[in-house]
């Protein structure tokens, strides 16, 4: 068995995150950046890295930075990485999400936690 580098742990285990949060299997993900299955399995257990292609690949298709992947910085206040994730669902599914922000944003309103303004919040 190949030696596993820290490095390589950590990159695997954020595509391993990212790809669970955006619902994909090993399998589909394998297939979406024409790599194999055992690839995507062996590149998330740190047993092999990644060409620069390959990451970027990936970033496109999980909707994540490089700089998650490669440095594990999170965004900070972007709800564009949450958005993204919208995607993956059907019609039926977002108009269900849609709803759900609604009745959410409803909900803060009444009970005086937000109350909307023309500025986003810093």
């Amino acid at each position: 068995m190949k030696e596993r580098k820290q490095l390589n742990i950590d990159i695997g285990s954020r595509i391993k995150k990212s790809r669970e949060i955006a619902g994909l299997t090993q399998e589909r993900l394998a297939d979406l950046i024409d790599v194999s299955v055992q690839y995507i399995s062996d590149l998330e257990r740190g047993v092999v890295g990644a060409s620069l292609s390959t990451i970027i690949r990936i970033c496109e298709t999980l909707h994540v930075s490089a700089d998650f992947i490669l440095m594990g910085r999170e965004p900070q206040g972007s709800a564009s990485s949450e958005y993204s994730r919208l995607d993956y669902l059907s019609s039926e599914q977002k108009e269900v999400i849609h709803r759900g922000i609604n009745v959410l944003m409803d909900a803060m309103m009444q009970t005086n936690v937000y109350t909307p303004t023309s500025k986003k919040p810093d």
